[in-house]
């Protein structure tokens, strides 16, 4: 008989412990990567000029990946197996950073 996990850190919830740590710490890389999409020249010269301010987030890539990014977090956190919450905290991973990539993208 095996024993119940008894913390955060035991092998079984490691995966749903770092999902939601790396869930909680995406706004705040969000909102870094946002300050320095501001700090381009590109986005100086329209708040500055009113030149070039065009062109906008890609929106349908951003949106894809914060949905599919969320739909790997609620797989982390419900699934029974540790194989599963492994793979489902990878493509979590994979998906905020593309967010974040998006969002960089955009200077």
């Amino acid at each position: 008989m095996e024993p119940l996990p008894t913390g955060p850190f035991d092998a079984p919830q490691r995966p749903r412990f770092w999902s939601a740590v790396a869930a909680v710490l995406f706004l705040p890389a969000a909102l870094g990567a946002a300050v320095l999409t501001l700090m381009s020249e590109r986005a100086g010269r329209c708040l500055t000029y009113g030149e070039r301010c065009g062109s906008s987030l890609p929106n349908q890539v951003f949106a894809g990946a914060l949905v599919l990014g969320l739909a790997a977090l609620v797989v982390v956190q419900a699934a029974p197996g540790v194989r599963v919450r492994r793979w489902a905290l990878a493509a979590q991973l994979v998906f905020e950073g593309t967010a974040l990539v998006t969002i960089l993208s955009h200077a």
